[in-house]
């Protein structure tokens, strides 16, 4: 299954009862950022009475960091929620932080679980997705007469040329994505090229 991750940062708001849950849904690469994202939702909203959130972070679904917040509101109501969207969509590296304004209007536990999770699901509903495709890195070195022939090789495959280096021979790293590498690598070998897969 294709994952994904958000392209930037978008903004939604929700009213339930008269209660603003103002979304955030973003994409994040460490704790550090998403610290940072809450102390900023903090300082941008500093009268809201909650600032809920939780974030999913790694590489692949084995690697999966993830945490919550209900940040005042009864336990299990907000953070979990929300998280439980974000678990459910093919996108890692997510954070979704909801601001709440509460409206005078009490929900119940089973109104906020419906209202936080409605507000990352209309939240998300707005991000733009690119897709992650996994890339192999690997080491090329070709006489200077093939350079052109593997430049254009790179480009059939997809393949990103990292770094070239000029010695006796023409040292390039490249990284190709990672279900056609075992293709290139056979295009390299039928030219007797040196091909090797980084570990």
């Amino acid at each position: 299954m294709p994952q994904f991750q958000i392209v930037e940062k978008v903004e939604h708001t929700l009213e339930v009862k008269k209660s603003q849950f103002i979304t955030w849904v973003m994409p994040i690469t460490s704790k550090q950022q998403a610290k940072e994202y809450i102390q900023q939702a903090k300082a941008q909203y500093p009268d809201a009475r909650h600032h809920c959130w939780a974030y999913v972070m790694g590489d692949n679904p084995n690697s999966m960091t993830a945490a919550m917040s209900d940040d005042g509101e009864p336990s299990g109501t907000a953070g979990k929620p929300m998280l439980n969207v974000l678990q459910h969509k093919p996108v890692s590296n997510v954070m979704a932080i909801v601001i709440r304004y509460f409206g005078g209007v009490k929900l119940g536990a089973g109104g906020l679980v419906r209202a936080y999770s409605q507000a990352v699901e209309q939240g998300f509903s707005l991000a733009e997705l690119s897709e992650i495709i996994p890339m192999v890195d690997m080491d090329v070195s070709v006489p200077f007469a093939d350079e052109q022939w593997l430049r254009h090789q790179a480009e059939q495959f997809n393949a990103s040329i990292e770094e070239t280096n000029y010695s006796e021979h023409v040292d390039v790293f490249l990284t190709v994505p990672a279900h056609k590498a075992d293709n290139f690598k056979q295009v390299m070998d039928s030219r007797q090229i040196i091909c090797k897969i980084r570990a």
